[in-house]
């Protein structure tokens, strides 16, 4: 039986790690934290959330990383064998390295309007897919042209991995954003929860 990101650490003494790929401007660095600050709420002791080093250009591909545990973590280092990729630019998808060391089991996560189906990637992994993009140009969510769709992903990755639920994530939100923006933020993440869809493999 799967179990749900959540009932899966509490029987697992490592870290629960997620990767994020995305491009500069876009947003990964910020949802790693976010993810990482809404797992802290939800009472997890061990939680990280760090960059990797590289072009921070706008458009240049990105990557963060993070990891929650229910005991102190003191990993800091870019994670390897990733239990969740997100994914907020599909077309990184043709870079190998992207969905390297998913494990059995694990989360894809990718910003595309296409069914999981549609993006005919093979692995022992489950797929989820979200027209993130969408939602975020609907509401104006488009920063010097680039459409910032950070936030918006986030209501995938509750839908898949049920690590963190949507109050927690609602809670960063309203802290670490303009009041002006929040409104228009959290209605990314919602909707963008509604239209995830979902393929099961494991």
């Amino acid at each position: 039986m799967e179990l749900a990101g959540a009932e899966r650490l509490s029987t697992n003494t490592r870290p629960y790690e997620i990767r994020w790929h995305g491009r500069g401007g876009q947003g990964a660095i910020t949802a790693a934290k976010i993810v990482a600050q809404a797992a802290y709420l939800k009472g997890y002791q061990g939680v990280t959330s760090a960059p990797s080093f590289g072009a921070e250009r706008r458009g240049a591909p990105v990557s963060a990383s993070t990891r929650i545990s229910p005991e102190p973590v003191m990993l800091i280092s870019q994670v390897e064998k990733p239990d969740v990729v997100v994914v907020l630019d599909y077309t990184l998808l043709k870079y190998q390295e992207v969905t390297n060391g998913l494990r059995i089991g694990g989360w894809l996560i990718v910003n595309s309007r296409q069914y999981p189906k549609e993006l005919n990637i093979k692995g022992d992994f489950n797929i989820a897919t979200a027209d993130a993009t969408r939602v975020c140009r609907e509401l104006g969510l488009i920063v010097a042209g680039l459409t910032v769709v950070n936030t918006a992903i986030l209501g995938a990755f509750v839908r898949a991995t049920k690590m963190v639920d949507i109050a927690s994530i609602e809670k960063v939100v309203r802290e670490r954003f303009s009041s002006n923006a929040i409104d228009t933020n959290l209605a990314a993440i919602t909707k963008t929860y509604e239209i995830t869809k979902l393929e099961k493999r494991r």
